[in-house]
């Protein structure tokens, strides 16, 4: 009898940890949230989808990645503060955003940096990049890749933007980035700081006359329905840092923190294989919609904002400036 009772006690035992290991395996699941201010379509959501699955398949759905689009978990600046505090994991943010905690950032947005984007992505991929992102962890951000934000340009609803002085006394809208407010005024522009999530109301209300973006932003949150003109400046470069909160990161084991470095290579990679495509098609597109499209005396516009260069060059960060203009332009 006693031995028939222990048979019984342990079939039991182990039914009862047949039926809680499913439990268990849940619960040692982990929820990441990854949040953007760009619209689906976008390569930058494109690739943060990319990267939640990646990372799914790699840790057999052990991390489970829930992107928010548009803005969903606030604005650039908001998600910054956010992933510094641990309150979001991961965001694919602005590069004037991340500029606010890590100045150095703003070191890439001087006018005609690049010609190119692959340009843009040599520099970011070498020293100068592996520096951006030891100054960002001491911010609390983990740096995983270094998304596009695109060669930016300007469009508006007035008239064709050809040269400098076709910008004087316009409202023109710039994100939350001092340089490019830099340039605005330079060109003799009136900058106004908006909301991307608010940026197609202001321009269908007249608030502003104009903005400026790459042309997937401009095409991904349909500005082009408000904006009849659009000029390729190609003005500025601008990264899009895709970070993850360093509370989240320390966190991670060591063979998560790889499934993840190895998720956002695969995303990086596809991300800015969109971008550098996106041009020349969204051209033609564009067109299409009736929107007039126009090339600049980009000499002009080159000589207008001179005085930004000198003036980051004087700043706190300057040495750093310095570094990423020498490395841009081969010096």
């Amino acid at each position: 009898m006693q031995r028939k009772t222990f048979f019984r006690t342990l079939i039991a035992a182990a039914a009862a940890v047949c039926t809680l290991m499913p439990l268990a395996s849940q619960a040692q699941a982990t929820k990441l949230t990854l949040g953007h201010g760009a619209a689906p379509g976008n390569p930058r959501h494109e690739a943060s989808v990319k990267f939640a699955e990646v990372l799914k398949s790699k840790t057999a759905g052990r991390i489970e990645v829930q992107v928010a689009p548009s803005a969903q978990l606030g604005d650039d600046a908001a998600m910054v503060t956010a992933l510094r505090t641990g309150a979001i994991d991961m965001s694919a943010n602005s590069q004037g955003a991340l500029a606010n905690a890590v100045p150095e950032y703003a070191a890439f947005g001087m006018p005609f940096l690049f010609s190119s984007l692959p340009q843009a992505w040599k520099v970011l991929d070498g020293p100068l990049g592996k520096e951006l992102a030891e100054r960002s962890a001491e911010k609390g951000m983990v740096v995983l890749g270094y998304w596009d934000n695109g060669i930016r340009h300007m469009s508006n609803s007035r008239k064709p933007l050809l040269k400098p002085e076709d910008l004087k006394g316009l409202k023109m809208r710039t994100p939350p980035d001092a340089v490019t407010v830099d340039i605005m005024q330079s060109l003799g522009a009136e900058a106004q700081q908006i909301k991307f999530a608010e940026l197609y109301v202001a321009l269908q209300q007249g608030v502003v006359d104009g903005q400026e973006n790459p042309l997937m932003n401009i095409h991904a949150s349909k500005l082009y329905e408000v904006q009849k003109f659009i000029s390729l400046t190609g003005h500025k470069y601008e990264m899009t840092p895709f970070l993850m909160s360093k509370r989240t990161w320390d966190r991670l084991s060591e063979a998560d923190r790889k499934a993840v470095q190895e998720a956002a290579a695969e995303a990086t990679a596809l991300q800015r294989r969109l971008s550098q495509e996106s041009d020349d098609k969204l051209i033609a597109d564009l067109k299409a919609k009736g929107i007039r499209v126009d090339t600049v005396d980009k000499a002009a516009f080159e000589k207008g904002t001179g005085a930004v260069d000198d003036k980051w060059m004087a700043s706190p960060i300057g040495p750093f400036v310095k570094k990423v203009i020498a490395a841009a332009r081969g010096q």
